[in-house]
């Protein structure tokens, strides 16, 4: 990704900058809220295995947490999502031909009409 272009595109995509910046906030935000569930499912885990009730009791609210935080997650990836292929189509725009499934170059067809 050096360079402001994905190594991983076959048709060498020029990405601004910004836009890199921005994924690599997302993920950072996803890594962060995934190391957060694990110490939660973990705690969580430790509070079933003990069975006191005050420690079942306060799984409710952990689960609880741990929900939101999926829905986070999983809010992020479609940001994500949409960001990257905004960023595809507006790069596909700049370039005259496309790339086929099987990695070689073909040419745009364009409609009349």
């Amino acid at each position: 990704m050096e360079g402001g272009t994905f190594s991983g595109v076959g048709n060498g995509a020029q990405v601004d900058n910004k836009i890199l910046q921005s994924f690599q906030k997302s993920f950072v935000q996803v890594q962060s809220i995934l190391d957060q569930n694990r110490l939660l499912i973990n705690e969580i885990n430790q509070n079933h295995e003990s069975k006191v009730p005050d420690n079942l009791s306060r799984n409710v609210g952990l689960i609880r947490e741990l929900n939101n935080n999926i829905r986070r997650v999983v809010d992020l990836y479609s940001d994500l999502s949409s960001s990257f292929t905004k960023s595809m189509e507006s790069s596909e725009g700049d370039s005259a031909g496309t790339l086929r499934s099987d990695g070689k170059a073909g040419q745009k067809r364009t409609r009349a009409g």
